[in-house]
């Protein structure tokens, strides 16, 4: 068989596998058709794990008749970056990074190279009357809060475990995955009428909780953040200043703190370093590494070691 043959049937057989896992979508290329990754690996309890550097998998509004309406998506970014939009509203998503998405109307999904994708089928008519008639199936899920935790937990067992259950333990962790969903969603609309209102330590500690669930966030900049709050970049340095702080070393000090968090989760022990800096903001390894090391004294890998072998004893 010829490699523009086998580029075909790759590309044929991606498309059958995703409409078949997310409903009727299309998938234009970034490369040649030989350059073309499209893998989908089906795991027990609704999970799929998609792996792709397609330039674009879209599906229009008005192909409602291929619309799929009973099932949302809860997306966990696993690895590499993509932007997510739907129904006029973008996200971006980083490693380690989840959203909850509509399998109802306009989706646009853009590869940032080659991304891995876990993506869990929820019951439509159970998201939508848990979360309400008003409310959107469409939002990030916290870092911060406790649900959006317990979400990213449960995903991440899901798709290390391809054990097959019975049906009343798919039913029950359905539910719980429901159930969860309305704590866990960040309110992204709440930032700018919030920090309006606030002033002093008030909106100090508001703009602390905006960056704690924003850290994985590897563009997260002062300017950005100012411009996310409607407040200027001179008010945003000054609130720290006060607390002879900086913002960028505010941000800097709850990344490690937060990946000094992830190399002592047991659960986490197969995750690689690199993979938990990517996860909390960090774009260069070295760079982490110096940084963690002047903060805890130790280096990543003698930090993980001493911790889990602590909670191993």
């Amino acid at each position: 068989m010829s490699l523009q043959q086998l580029a075909h049937d790759g590309l044929d057989s991606w498309n059958h596998e995703l409409r078949a896992a997310c409903g009727h979508f299309d998938t234009e290329l970034a490369f040649h058709r030989s350059l073309f990754i499209g893998e989908i690996s089906n795991l027990p309890r609704g999970v799929a794990i998609l792996r792709t550097n397609a330039g674009l998998i879209k599906r229009p509004a008005h192909r409602a008749d291929h619309d799929n309406d009973q099932d949302c998506f809860l997306i966990s970014q696993r690895s590499g970056y993509s932007q997510i939009i739907q129904n006029g509203q973008t996200l971006q998503l980083a490693p380690g990074e989840m959203l909850l998405m509509d399998s109802v109307g306009s989706i646009e999904i853009t590869p940032f190279g080659l991304i891995e994708h876990a993506s869990l089928s929820l019951s439509r008519l159970d998201v939508c009357k848990h979360l309400g008639s008003e409310a959107r199936a469409f939002g990030k899920i916290s870092l911060t809060k406790a649900c959006g935790r317990m979400l990213h937990v449960l995903m991440d067992q899901l798709c290390k475990d391809d054990t097959a259950d019975g049906a009343g333990e798919v039913e029950a962790l359905q539910s719980a995955f429901v159930s969860l969903l309305g704590s866990a969603l960040e309110q992204g609309d709440e930032c700018r009428e919030g920090a309006a209102s606030l002033q002093g330590n008030n909106l100090r500690s508001y703009v602390q909780k905006v960056i704690d669930e924003s850290l994985s966030q590897p563009g997260l900049s002062p300017i950005g953040l100012a411009n996310r709050l409607n407040i200027s970049v001179r008010h945003l340095y000054r609130l720290f200043e006060e607390q002879d702080d900086s913002v960028c070393r505010y941000i800097q000090r709850a990344r490690l703190k937060r990946s000094a968090d992830d190399l002592t989760n047991p659960f986490l022990r197969s995750e690689s370093i690199t993979s938990i800096a990517y996860k909390w903001g960090f774009t260069d390894s070295a760079h982490f590494s110096r940084s963690f090391k002047k903060q805890f004294e130790v280096s990543p890998k003698d930090f993980r070691s001493s911790r889990l072998l602590a909670v191993g004893a």
